[in-house]
């Protein structure tokens, strides 16, 4: 696993997502209350740009068609998507949002 700096934390506040690059993977930040979530920017339905939906509580909801992933597990929760993201193991770091791609 290779943990890259993505973002500064303060950079990103509750309720809001953040598109980042680590290891040449695009990855939307999530700040859900204060507690970071990193997942695949790619709608498992249609390869929709997650990161440009809106963040709902615990889920995100693709602008495309309005499926929805929760950022904790990746897994579909709305149709018309039905698989699930890959999630990213998240920490914050003296500040910085740190993320660890294979």
């Amino acid at each position: 696993m290779t943990a890259t700096k993505v973002a500064k934390a303060s950079e990103i506040a509750p309720g809001q997502m953040r598109i980042v690059e680590a290891s040449g993977e695009r990855i939307a930040i999530c700040n859900v209350g204060g507690t970071f979530y990193a997942i695949e920017d790619l709608c498992s339905h249609d390869d929709g740009p997650l990161g440009e939906g809106n963040l709902k509580g615990e889920q995100v909801e693709c602008p495309r068609h309005g499926a929805r992933f929760d950022v904790k597990s990746g897994a579909a929760v709305r149709m018309p998507a039905i698989a699930p993201v890959r999630t990213f193991p998240v920490r914050v770091e003296g500040g910085d949002v740190v993320v660890e791609v294979e």
